[in-house]
């Protein structure tokens, strides 16, 4: 079983900046694609930011000059960088892997593994 563990969430400046981590743990053979998603409330989840197994980013469109995502394939764990922070990125932010799964004797080649979130509040 897989589970994701975040951290690096909390209560920030705007103007400030904040990393995020998030770090698999479990049976897993391999990580496709890995990635971060907010949401707000009363809004629907978004995509932040995500990185393929070559290390091809992608980021929305309203971070993409503020956010930087890396990962660490030994240590199955990727990061989010945010600067220059801003109220309207108060958010739970999840980390999300795309890896195999094995379900009883079904292998799956790309299952979507969520965190359980963590809390990332701006104050102006």
């Amino acid at each position: 079983q897989v589970q994701l563990v975040e951290s690096g969430g909390g209560l920030e400046k705007a103007g400030g900046s904040l990393t995020l981590s998030c770090r698999a743990s479990g049976v897993i053979s391999s990580i496709n694609a890995m990635g971060w998603y907010r949401q707000a409330p009363g809004k629907q989840r978004e995509l932040v930011a995500a990185i393929t197994s070559g290390g091809a980013t992608n980021y929305a469109e309203d971070v993409k000059d503020r956010a930087t995502i890396s990962r660490d394939n030994a240590e199955s764990t990727v990061y989010l960088h945010m600067s220059t922070l801003k109220p309207e990125d108060t958010a739970v932010y999840y980390c999300k892997i795309d890896a195999p799964r094995y379900s009883g004797s079904t292998y799956y080649p790309s299952y979507d593994y969520w965190g359980q979130g963590t809390q990332v509040t701006v104050s102006s």
